[in-house]
């Protein structure tokens, strides 16, 4: 039997590591561009919260058009229009400019995972879906390292407008991929009999078209994703956001210069990311019932973010480093499983709709909760006890997703697929 589903799931893996590379060119960049642009502290406040914002409601409209034109499409628009402005970046003159391209950017990269969990749900069985999505969604970490490695050398070698050229240009290079050797199973010329018949061997009914908003936010379903991002992803985006700041305020850590520890830490998701995938799925072969194999795998990864809150009893660098390296393992193996759940229990017409819904939430949190962090950081700063603050945030991070797991659990005990498309 060919393995050609893999392939496919490999280039589901370079499209996020791009993606997260993309998004990330412009914090590496920021003290080139704030002397450049003048801009103050509130100036790219607010050309983040164009990303969001905008991220945010394209998750919401990029899941529910997906669902419509298929993952192909989706993915090719989605890809096109994030790359192009990437690029465009590097021809903005002024920091209103910075803003609107910034939103243009995140409205683009919204179509990323509807369409990759989308193009999971039609390639692979329930049995591999977590590990390909665990695989593919190491891409994001896989970004977030290399971001670090790669930025600086193209802004030493080329200046600040090639690094958005560079970058961006990758997304290119990717799309022409995708068209050429993309199509659904069923139809690939490099898709054997047998694995197309592993591939559909869940006979999972199909939904022709799209589902109502108000019928999918009417199910449980939908709001054991909703939970799961809402709680989750946030810890997420500190972790990608303010652990720079937290060694350098709280260690001292150079970050004009490679940054092992933040290296490794990344590393640790990448690798959380793959194991998590990779347990559901082992249980599944077990024998296990597949909610059941989800449930486990979502709750170990939550105990595995508990260690990030015994980070205050130590004032060895190495030590916080392997702390916050297990957290960051254990919401990689979250975020793996927590999208599988949504092709476990809710039908494939819908899936699309409700990452996008569910991928809405999360950004919405990822929103709310910073405004806590800056709170408790200014507080804890006017003190001189900066270090304090950050203990009082990892032990919410460290909470968090015990939380949403045991709200999932008393919505929804038995993961019930929804069987009837109203």
């Amino acid at each position: 039997m060919r393995n050609y589903r893999w392939v496919i799931c490999s280039m589901l893996f370079f499209a996020t590591t791009i993606n997260y590379l993309d998004r990330q060119v412009v914090g590496y960049l920021k003290p080139i561009l704030e002397k450049q642009f003048n801009w103050t502290e509130t100036d790219y406040s607010h050309i983040v919260m164009a990303f969001t914002a905008s991220y945010a409601i394209g998750l919401l409209v990029f899941g529910r058009i997906i669902d419509k034109i298929g993952s192909k499409m989706g993915y090719t628009i989605s890809i096109a229009v994030w790359s192009l402005a990437a690029i465009l970046h590097a021809v903005v003159k002024s920091t209103f400019g910075f803003g609107i391209i910034r939103a243009f950017l995140g409205l683009g990269e919204s179509g990323n995972f509807p369409s990759a969990i989308k193009t999971v749900v039609e390639w692979f069985p329930k049995q591999e879906r977590a590990m390909a999505t665990g695989i593919f969604d190491s891409g994001s970490n896989i970004g977030a390292v290399a971001a670090p490695l790669i930025i600086p050398w193209l802004l030493g070698t080329f200046g600040w407008q090639a690094a958005f050229i560079i970058t961006g240009s990758l997304g290119g290079l990717w799309l022409i991929g995708w068209v050429l050797i993309y199509d659904k199973p069923e139809n690939h010329k490099k898709v054997s009999a047998a694995e197309l018949a592993l591939i559909k061997s869940d006979n999972e009914p199909l939904v022709n078209g799209t589902v109502s908003w108000s019928w999918l936010f009417g199910l449980k379903q939908t709001w054991v994703f909703i939970i799961g991002k809402f709680f989750t992803d946030p810890i997420w985006y500190f972790f990608m956001y303010w652990l720079p700041s937290y060694f350098s305020s709280a260690f001292h850590l150079d970050l004009k210069k490679p940054s092992p520890p933040l290296i490794i830490i990344y590393t640790a998701a990448t690798l959380g990311a793959l194991g998590g995938g990779y347990l559901s799925s082992f249980l599944i072969k077990r024998g296990w019932p597949v909610y059941k194999a989800r449930k486990m795998a979502l709750l170990i990864s939550a105990l595995v973010v508990l260690p990030i809150f015994a980070s205050r009893y130590t004032e060895n660098i190495w030590i916080v480093v392997s702390l916050i390296s297990l957290s960051i393992a254990g919401n990689a193996a979250w975020s793996a499983n927590i999208y599988t759940v949504v092709s476990d229990i809710l039908p494939s017409g819908a899936v699309s709709s409700v990452i996008g819904i569910g991928g809405m939430a999360g950004a919405i949190g990822g929103v709310l909760f910073p405004i806590a962090i800056g709170l408790v950081l200014d507080h804890y700063k006017a003190l001189n006890q900066i270090k304090a603050g950050y203990n009082i945030i990892f032990i919410y991070c460290s909470l968090s997703f015990l939380l949403a797991w045991f709200l999932i659990h008393f919505l929804l005990p038995k993961m019930t697929p929804v069987t009837k498309v109203s």
